[in-house]
């Protein structure tokens, strides 16, 4: 929980902040406007994560948290895996991809296991 909310909030001050970089970067076209609204929506997932990570993730109470987190990263990582594979970004999302797949992979197992017997498995 800890580092998806860094991961997170770190991607939202950059859009935030630095909106015409980034889109510069990619060679996005748009406005400035949407990747900030992604930073404020990326933030905020990042200070639920971060005031979750000492909660139970998975069980009944932190479920949501688990399954907001579970969408989000399988959504983003197939997409940017599609659009990095179609060459429509820089090489540098390869490492934003592996990212994404790795946070999806860990929050699959969060969701479809049980808490307890993680717990007692230790």
């Amino acid at each position: 929980m800890s580092a998806s909310a860094v991961v997170m909030g770190l991607g939202g001050v950059a859009c935030l902040f630095a909106p015409d970089e980034i889109l510069r970067a990619t060679h996005g076209g748009g406005s400035p406007i949407v990747l900030q609204l992604l930073g404020a929506l990326l933030f905020a997932f990042a200070m639920v994560n971060w005031t979750a990570k000492d909660s139970l993730i998975g069980g009944i109470y932190g479920r949501p948290v688990a399954i907001g987190n579970l969408t989000h990263f399988t959504i983003g990582a197939i997409s940017i895996v599609k659009l990095a594979a179609a060459g429509a970004l820089p090489r540098a999302a390869w490492i934003v991809a592996i990212v994404y797949v790795l946070f999806a992979v860990a929050f699959a197992r969060v969701f479809f296991t049980s808490p307890v017997s993680q717990q007692t498995a230790g």
